[in-house]
């Protein structure tokens, strides 16, 4: 499904620019008030575990990381505790707070099946859910939006939705999911946008459309009456770019979506600038500020759901991650375990670890933390406990060839 915005479809229609501009119409489920919503967040670039979350009380961590090791809590600038072996990175104190109220679990040595380092490939296992890349064009996520029951009195939906410039592979599959991309061009006045609906009133589709990408605009910005509205009475929302950067304008407009009872219950977005391989820092530097910006963007999420985060969940996962030794040139190369994170008020937080440890001995081909835990086990715990996908479609048609993946549990209130 091509992606609904406003911006972007008033602009191209109105300097009759070359090409044809495809939209898709947005129609959300309608679903019960209290219904779980699941947010999935893929950090592009293999995030390293061991800076997310580091294992500062591992004897052999500080000799490792070298000048990226973090300190113990109580140090200046030190990690914030978790079990006292493992403490979460100092930016991330919106997820400490989250940890410290029971709504974060922190997995660590975890790894899907993939044991090679191609970011590609590992993306693509990551979001295909089998063991191999590009064994299947379809994504686990929609397979499993496939199993859920639809509503009967609403004839046509979509549960999903993917937020970005493209609709991921996780999202692509049998279960028809909606889009929406954020606009990098320059706003139009409310004038502007008023003409044009004028000019398209007269026209069945393109007034159709116009109406489904204002509706759509609306929601994610959390103008959530005005979409409601009926097209001929809708008017334009203001043209105001939400403040704090295209990463807080994602966590806006998922959480307008999945806000409207009217709207989707499942939202993927992605992150970029993983890839850390030189000048990566420790408790500061760029990974650091990163970390922030991702901390700070989660803030907002919960924020703008308001009540609806009691019934949220949030995971962030990573293709692979990263070595345990610092490189050559300050930062990590492609490695294998790494952590991922559950966030949200539907989440029993704790942490959640089988820790190999750092010795060399213990290093996975003695260069990456070693994984004890399969991936799937954590994603097959939320989508039973959370969105309630049936076992036998988990391990036949989300994840095939996975019997033997336990789905983690007691990962939900």
């Amino acid at each position: 499904m091509k992606s609904t915005n406003r911006r972007e479809f008033l602009t191209a229609s109105s300097l009759a620019a070359t090409g044809a501009l495809i939209t898709s119409r947005v129609v959300f489920a309608a679903a019960a008030a209290g219904a779980s919503r699941f947010v999935l967040v893929i950090m592009r670039g293999a995030v390293d575990g061991l800076a997310a979350v580091p294992a500062y009380g591992d004897p052999d961590y500080a000799r490792l990381r070298g000048e990226l090791a973090v300190g113990a809590p109580g140090s200046a600038k030190g990690a914030l505790p978790l079990d006292g072996v493992l403490g979460l990175h100092p930016s991330f104190e919106f997820l400490h707070e989250c940890y410290t109220a029971r709504q974060l679990a922190v997995f660590h040595a975890v790894a899907s099946p993939y044991r090679e380092r191609s970011h590609f490939d590992g993306q693509d296992v990551l979001e295909n859910g089998t063991l191999r890349p590009h064994d299947s064009q379809t994504g686990w996520l929609n397979r499993a939006l496939a199993t859920l029951p639809r509503p009967a009195e609403v004839g046509r939906h979509e549960l999903g939705i993917a937020l970005g410039q493209n609709v991921p592979l996780v999202m692509r599959g049998p279960a028809e999911v909606a889009s929406w991309s954020p606009s990098h061009l320059g706003a139009l006045d409310d004038d502007t946008l008023q003409r044009v609906q004028d000019l398209y009133a007269s026209d069945p589709l393109l007034s159709h459309r116009l109406a489904d990408a204002l509706a759509a605009d609306a929601v994610a910005s959390g103008s959530t009456e005005m979409a409601m509205m009926p097209a001929s009475t809708r008017a334009a929302p203001p043209s105001v770019k939400p403040a704090g950067g295209p990463y807080l304008e994602l966590a806006r407009a998922t959480a307008g979506f999945l806000r409207s009872e009217a709207g989707p219950r499942v939202a993927v977005f992605d992150t970029i600038g993983w890839d850390t391989h030189a000048n990566e820092g420790g408790a500061q530097g760029q990974l650091a500020q990163r970390f922030a910006t991702l901390d700070a963007g989660l803030k907002v999420l919960k924020e703008q759901l308001g009540p609806v985060w009691r019934q949220t969940a949030v995971l962030l996962v990573t293709e692979f991650g990263r070595t345990a030794a610092v490189n050559g040139t300050r930062g990590t190369d492609h490695g294998t375990a790494t952590a991922a994170l559950l966030v949200g008020g539907a989440v029993r937080g704790r942490v959640i670890a089988d820790w190999p440890g750092l010795s060399q001995r213990a290093l996975y081909q003695g260069r990456d933390l070693a994984p004890t835990r399969d991936l799937r086990s954590v994603l097959k715990g939320v989508l039973s406990e959370h969105l309630r996908v049936p076992a036998r479609a988990l391990e036949q048609t989300v994840f095939p060839e996975s019997r033997a993946v336990r789905a983690a549990r007691d990962l939900v209130v």
